[in-house]
């Protein structure tokens, strides 16, 4: 791993008193490109209002436009003119960036034009899972090189795709699944996904994918376990209101805890797909007095963060931020069912081993997750590894200890540009820093 110089470090401000915040979130990230995806293949052109501005969406808009579709991303409110196929046939190329969204979501869609499309995206890109996806297109003819399994890849389209039934094995990643089914309304037979292999993880994000799809008039059946069908047929184009990122609620949320105060984060859906709701009853069993009402989520630290023994498998990107709050329990921790968030941006568990290790964390890597035991924590440098959700994890630690210094703390970035000034600003009114 190269290390960031220390003048690239962030010193993380620590909480001196009880915050008393209110919070507005940053749209979804997770939505914001499921709706994009969706409204490059609709009748119409369409609009996805509060769209997240981050470096994740962004290449979306521009994977989409070198498709077709181009996204006018000079508002907040992006609009977005279907044409899937809709220019002359000939070479292209897609950078991915670190984004899974767009090196997953984007290949089926790109086997709907007529012609070679190349993918890849930054060095790390290379190393996460992608096979599965290339798999499912293979199984119904899409011209692809019989050996590749990861970035970078060519998909040579001609113009249209058959569709039918595919078997992959999902247990690395919904996204697998929820990349196969977005563009499937556009395939002459539709698609019908089988999943064969252990328990896909994130399940709530194929049912958030399900229920966008829904909302623009697509029929899916996922009346089976394991299985989504969707039918053929035409996609409705919607203005669409983007919810706030709810995952990215998490240090704001964890705040309220080592602090001992309450941090209000407005706008919270009183129903949602996304899986950063399960903070609401996380974050209760650790300790948090926690309240849901019409101005938002609200969480109050009562003096004690407990351990938890918690099965994460659904909800593997709270993980990071989870067990930095673990860290600073007065009980052990035990969290489970999340090896499949090794192949995240980066190994998630040996990073978390690693860095809250660093700082004096008596933690355990397991096969599938982390035993997190009380220990006195001290300061020193948290390595990011690129991933904004570490990063996170980071200011988590540093709100309860002084002199945590975060390497590239601009990697937030990825789901909350100004994530850094934000949390420092807050801190400063509250008068807590």
């Amino acid at each position: 791993m190269t290390r960031t110089p220390e003048a690239e470090l962030w010193a993380a401000p620590r909480a001196q008193a009880p915050v008393d915040l209110r919070v507005s979130l940053p749209g979804s990230k997770s939505l914001t490109n499921r709706e994009l995806v969706l409204a490059a293949i609709a009748e119409h052109p369409g609009v996805v209002r509060r769209a997240l501005r981050s470096r994740d969406t962004e290449l979306m808009a521009a994977a989409l436009g070198v498709l077709g579709s181009p996204v006018d991303t000079t508002g907040d409110d992006w609009v977005v003119e279907p044409g899937i196929n809709g220019l002359p046939a000939g070479p292209v190329s897609i950078d991915c960036g670190l984004a899974g969204t767009v090196m997953r979501f984007v290949p089926p869609l790109a086997a709907l034009r007529n012609g070679a499309t190349d993918f890849d995206g930054d060095p790390h890109a290379r190393t996460r899972p992608m096979g599965e996806v290339l798999t499912g297109l293979r199984q119904l003819g899409v011209g692809l090189d019989p050996d590749v399994d990861r970035l970078p890849f060519t998909i040579t389209g001609s113009g249209s795709v058959r569709g039918g039934t595919v078997t992959i094995d999902a247990s690395a990643s919904s996204q697998f699944v929820s990349a196969l089914l977005l563009a499937a309304p556009r395939y002459d037979d539709g698609i019908d996904v089988r999943h064969d292999g252990k328990a896909v993880p994130s399940l709530p994000h194929i049912e958030m994918t399900v229920a966008c799809l829904r909302a623009r008039g697509v029929d899916v059946d996922d009346s089976e376990p394991n299985r989504w069908r969707v039918h053929p047929g035409p996609v409705a184009a919607r203005e669409v209101s983007i919810e706030p990122d709810l995952s990215n609620a998490a240090p704001f949320l964890m705040l309220a805890m080592t602090s001992g105060g309450t941090v209000l984060v407005r706008d919270w859906p009183a129903q949602t797909t996304q899986a950063g709701d399960a903070l609401r009853e996380i974050l209760a069993a650790m300790g948090a007095d926690v309240t849901l009402s019409d101005g938002g989520l609200a969480v109050t630290g009562t003096g004690r963060i407990s351990g938890i023994d918690v099965d994460l498998h659904d909800v593997g990107e709270l993980a990071p931020a989870i067990a930095a709050l673990a860290a600073l329990a007065d009980s052990p921790s035990y969290l489970r069912g999340i090896a499949h968030i090794r192949g995240h941006e980066t190994d998630r568990l040996a990073a978390l081993a690693a860095e809250l290790g660093s700082l004096g964390s008596d933690i355990t890597e397991t096969d599938d997750g982390l035993e997190v035991r009380p220990a006195e924590l001290h300061g020193g440098t948290f390595h990011t590894y690129a991933d904004h959700r570490m990063a996170q994890a980071a200011v988590v630690i540093g709100s309860a200890v002084d002199g945590v210094l975060v390497e590239d703390i601009g990697t937030t970035a990825k789901t909350f540009p100004g994530f850094e000034r934000v949390w420092s600003e807050l801190l400063e009114e509250s008068g807590a820093s």
